[in-house]
């Protein structure tokens, strides 16, 4: 047994960045360590935090705990199965968040009253946020997934005004980043300006809504989006806040096939065979399809490929068998990453921007050899097969977590007296161990 002293001060040094994540962060194995670990040393731990509140982040685990919270009415496309159904979708976003940006999370799922049979019905997005704010101090940012439209606008709001710490729901805002990324890319590639670019959006969910909220905010300022009933204009007597956000004023488009007529962007998050060939060949000269339904697109790339033979265009799905594949683990990872990092009260829309931002350079940056011999059935040279990076690219750790933590720090959302060149070298450091290891 050790005779070393129980004090605050090996106390504090034994807490600091806390004991559990999704390991033991701290040994176990003596007796002096766990005079530290619990009774009596833990005392000094819980008498800091209470005399200094924000010693919550170097005396525990919250600085890098992120919670993965659902109540299960919107999985994976799946529909309102359950919280408990929730739970492979949520411990698989949680290894996602490890693995890729060294986050460490925990699945959340929050049950619904049980009437004698599946813990399903809709929303109250008033218990979400009471239990959400209830455990919240325990983790330095909340995840939201697979929470059913309209409520999951309402519960994101709410929470990220409420804490101080980071809330963001991945269903919204994930495949927005990356469908922006891509967007971008595209802009450079057919020499076209963001704000001189005609984009259609077919889908008026939460993915939907938040992609028209991304575009516009970096600059795209002629929208049109369509639901189940057509294009949405301020006419309709039957749009909710979000959809009236982006209605325009009533035309001589009234479906979507005639909003499609000269348009230079398609973004799909609907559902499948929505769109045909026609369509496509009445778009604008190069177009962009982006066909993100899953597991059918809007219109299969074969049938745009045919429809637009000879022609230059860009095709992107939500499938990893077809190039441009829009994948949320290209975000969400490290918008965190990035947010933890830097201390960030919320992930707001500089942070969003820049993390696209981030990903559209590093598509046209040359891919290196250990990505390029993972995706050997794909020549990785950025062009119209190559717009969006790919989930294994290390570089994605470093670059879009910097971009964000400097985002979060030049918009107020984290401390002005952060040490960002400090953080990069950091990020680095740690990029460099990640890949050896």
């Amino acid at each position: 047994m050790s005779n070393a002293p129980v004090n605050r001060e090996t106390v504090l040094e034994f807490h600091a960045g806390g004991k559990v994540g999704l390991r033991l962060a701290k040994p176990l194995k003596t007796q002096h360590d766990l005079c530290l670990a619990y009774t009596p040393g833990v005392a000094w731990a819980v008498k800091e935090i209470a005399a200094r509140p924000d010693a919550v982040y170097a005396a525990t685990a919250k600085r890098n705990l992120v919670a993965v919270v659902s109540d299960g009415t919107a999985i994976l496309g799946l529909g309102d199965l359950g919280a408990a159904a929730s739970i492979p979708v949520m411990e698989g976003k949680a290894v996602l968040f490890k693995a890729f940006g060294d986050v460490d999370a925990w699945p959340v799922p929050l049950g619904r009253c049980r009437l004698g049979g599946l813990d399903t019905g809709k929303t109250d997005p008033a218990r979400v946020i009471d239990a959400v704010a209830a455990l919240a101090p325990m983790y330095g940012g909340i995840n939201l997934e697979d929470i059913a439209a309209p409520a999951c606008f309402e519960i994101e709001d709410t929470l990220d005004a409420m804490l101080d710490i980071p809330v963001f729901h991945d269903d919204q805002w994930g495949t927005a980043v990356i469908t922006l990324a891509g967007v971008m890319n595209y802009a450079l590639l057919c020499g076209r300006e963001m704000a001189d670019l005609r984009v259609v959006v077919n889908g008026a969910g939460a993915a939907g809504i938040r992609i028209a909220d991304m575009c516009k905010a970096a600059g795209v300022r002629d929208l049109t989006m369509c639901d189940t009933k057509g294009v949405i204009h301020d006419g309709r007597a039957d749009l909710n806040g979000h959809k009236r956000r982006h209605a325009v004023k009533p035309g001589a488009a009234k479906t979507l096939a005639d909003a499609l007529a000269g348009a230079h962007v398609f973004i799909g998050v609907s559902v499948a065979d929505c769109v045909g060939g026609g369509d496509v060949r009445r778009m604008a000269e190069y177009p962009a399809i982006f066909a993100m339904s899953n597991p059918d697109p809007e219109i299969h790339p074969a049938v745009v490929a045919d429809a637009l033979a000879g022609k230059p265009y860009i095709m992107a799905t939500g499938r990893s068998d077809f190039p441009n594949q829009v994948n949320n683990v290209l975000g969400f990872p490290f918008l965190f990453r990035g947010a933890l990092d830097v201390r960030a009260r919320t992930i707001n829309t500089p942070m969003k921007v820049a993390a696209a931002t981030a990903l559209a350079e590093l598509a046209r940056c040359p891919v290196t050899d250990d990505v390029q011999a993972v995706y050997a059935h794909e020549r990785l040279t950025f062009g119209p097969g190559y717009i969006i990076p790919k989930p294994f690219d290390r570089r994605l750790f470093t670059e879009v977590s910097y971009a964000v933590a400097e985002a979060a720090v030049t918009s107020g959302a984290a401390p002005a007296d952060t040490d960002l060149a400090a953080l990069k070298a950091t990020l680095t450091e740690r990029n460099a161990m990640r890949v050896a290891n």
